[in-house]
């Protein structure tokens, strides 16, 4: 998802739209001392704070409270968060480690790595890039329309109140983004084009097609029929009086004053400040410590890694020509295309019905949530990737989505749509989130919190367990994955390099053109994308690549014993970690079976 849709509720790096939660898992289920009284105070008032400050993940939990409330993108309400930061790492600082339960020790030095890096964030005041290439304000509020469900006479006059609420969120971006531009933190040239396509279609909403009122299409028949019309009346009245000014308005300053300003130079670290802006974000997305240098080094390898591997399956398809002519092939043969926008949601959903099925032989613990398979809506789809996952609520009866672009479908090829299943819906996002949603027990902050290394990393992993589930039916299937393989790679090349290196967008094309069978439209998507979220694209490999470590040390450190269903129970029903709080954690998993 977008960076603004993903960050809805991001006050804090705290906070995301892909909620995860804490479980001990029953294979580490031990007696443990008491928690210790200091702590859990601790979390108990962190957990106040965040409810607080990010009433969309807490809504979605059930608070009805929070239902009516937005967050604040003000930059004056993200300086006053950071003395409540501050104080909570230094009571976090203060507990001491010995004697802790190992649980308790593990919340303790989650609690204190995700304060320093909301604090850290906080410098760089990055909500000056108030909108990337796929939108803005306009593509939050949307996305929150689109996981409204009211039942009841509070929850339409909760939205009626979230409504009025959008006004102050597009004054506030606009008011970011005008502070971008009078500072020079700006989007480049390409990413404010893009931006503009999205801006037209929203100012162009019709009462047919307008997303916020789509939560009032269907109300509950103990509101009666005029009360009903009175609150469709009402919101009616808010998004034509508040919200479409405001949009009109934000297309009217991204035309008229930000394009004219903007530059051709794509990356971050031309910017002021951009150079440690971006080093923070690799550091953050990839939660280690490596450098921008060492993360281009990583895709580099990488690549050449993939690539031979590309070559074989090539060769297992009977192609006898060069690795140029296949790409040329697969780009252009029309059978590997959908023949329409109803065949491009069918075949997806097959393939994401089959995937259920390779589910029992991996997995001990599976979500009581169900997804379903929906494409982007249309307003959206000239700028939005080919698929996305958008996470759901057993408490407010959403269920996940599984969202396929089914637009420019010659752009959108069936080889690829395996490996794009299986890392959208499950066994990636929706198993590992609904599974983190359902878990009762863990600390709040827990269930709310941003480790893309590894909610990625565990999509582009879930990419490979396709093979132990022999779900890649042919050569192509097969060539299409290690093709998305290889797309993460580039990202790792191509989002260093223009944030960090200083390159051209050209240059970081090549990678993409010259080793993937990615469609010329996809690759454009996505370079747009990097441009305007410098530092995202570095979580899925490096996240992947440790997921896949771990395994391998439990493997061989198991031998026979190894269980892959009790290994990916382990793994995720605890909810995400930064990777070396991860690597600690299955390392004490992998001694633990090993002691048995």
């Amino acid at each position: 998802m977008s960076k603004f849709v993903a960050g809805l509720a991001v006050l804090l790096l705290t906070s995301v739209a892909l909620p995860a939660s804490a479980q001990t898992t029953p294979t580490m289920a031990a007696a443990t001392p008491a928690p210790d009284p200091a702590l859990a105070t601790l979390l108990t008032d962190y957990e106040a704070f965040l409810k607080a400050n990010d009433p969309i993940s807490a809504g979605s939990e059930g608070d009805q409270a929070a239902k009516s409330k937005l967050p604040d993108l003000s930059r004056a309400a993200e300086l006053a968060r950071k003395a409540p930061l501050e104080a909570f790492l230094a009571r976090a600082e203060a507990i001491p480690t010995t004697g802790l339960s190992s649980e308790d020790r593990l919340n303790r030095d989650f609690l204190a790595w995700v304060l320093k890096r909301s604090i850290e964030s906080i410098q760089f005041d990055d909500r000056r890039l108030a909108f990337d290439s796929e939108g803005g304000v306009g593509q939050t509020a949307a996305y929150v329309a689109s996981g409204t469900r009211i039942t009841t006479r509070a929850d339409a006059d909760a939205w009626i109140a979230r409504l009025e609420g959008f006004a102050k969120l597009y004054d506030d971006g606009l008011a970011n983004a005008r502070r971008g531009l009078e500072t020079g933190f700006t989007q480049p040239k390409s990413v404010v084009e893009s931006v503009l396509v999205t801006l037209g279609n929203e100012v162009a909403y019709t009462a047919e097609t307008e997303p916020l009122m789509k939560p009032f299409a269907t109300l509950p028949a103990t509101i009666p029929a005029e009360d009903q019309a009175a609150y469709r009346a009402r919101a009616a009245a808010i998004v034509a009086d508040r919200i479409v000014p405001r949009r009109q308005a934000w297309l009217a300053f991204v035309r008229d004053d930000y394009l004219p300003a903007a530059t051709d130079v794509v990356g971050i670290g031309s910017r002021p400040g951009g150079k440690a802006y971006y080093a923070f974000q690799a550091r953050s997305y990839t939660t280690t410590d490596l450098t921008p240098d060492q993360i281009h080094q990583i895709g580099l390898d990488e690549v050449a890694r993939i690539r031979a591997r590309m070559d074989v399956e090539m060769r297992a398809s009977g192609w006898t020509g060069d690795f140029a002519g296949f790409l040329a092939h697969l780009r252009t043969d029309p059978r590997f295309y959908a023949s329409s926008r109803e065949d491009m949601i069918e075949k997806a959903s097959e393939m994401a019905k089959r995937a259920d099925g390779g589910l029992p032989a991996l997995f001990r613990t599976l979500p009581r949530l169900t997804y379903n398979v929906r494409p982007v809506p249309l307003d959206i789809e000239a700028t939005y990737t080919t698929g996305r996952y958008n996470g759901g609520s057993l408490a407010e009866g959403v269920p996940g989505g599984y969202i396929v672009n089914t637009g420019k479908l010659d752009q959108r090829p069936l080889y690829e749509l395996p490996a794009l299943t299986l890392h959208e819906a499950v066994p990636g996002h929706h198993l590992q989130i609904a599974l983190q949603q359902e878990a009762a027990a863990g600390p709040y902050f827990r269930r709310n919190v941003d480790v893309t290394a590894f909610t990625e990393g565990w999509g582009l992993y879930s990419e490979f367990l396709g093979e132990e589930m022999g779900f890649y039916r042919t050569p192509e299937e097969r060539f299409g994955r290690l093709s998305y393989e290889m797309w993460r790679a580039c990202r790792l090349v191509a989002d260093t390099g223009m944030h960090w290196m200083g390159w051209t967008v050209d240059r970081a094309r090549a990678c993409f053109t010259d080793n993937s069978a990615l469609a010329p439209h996809n690759i454009e998507t996505e370079l747009q994308r990097y441009i305007g979220w410098p530092g995202q694209a570095l979580a899925y490999k490096i996240g992947e690549i440790r997921l896949r470590a771990i395994r391998t040390r439990a493997q061989e450190a198991l031998g026979d014993r190894f269980n892959v269903r009790d290994f990916h129970d382990a793994l995720l029903v605890d909810g995400p970690l930064p990777l070396d709080l991860l690597d600690a954690r299955m390392d004490a998993w992998i001694a633990a079976q090993a002691a048995k």
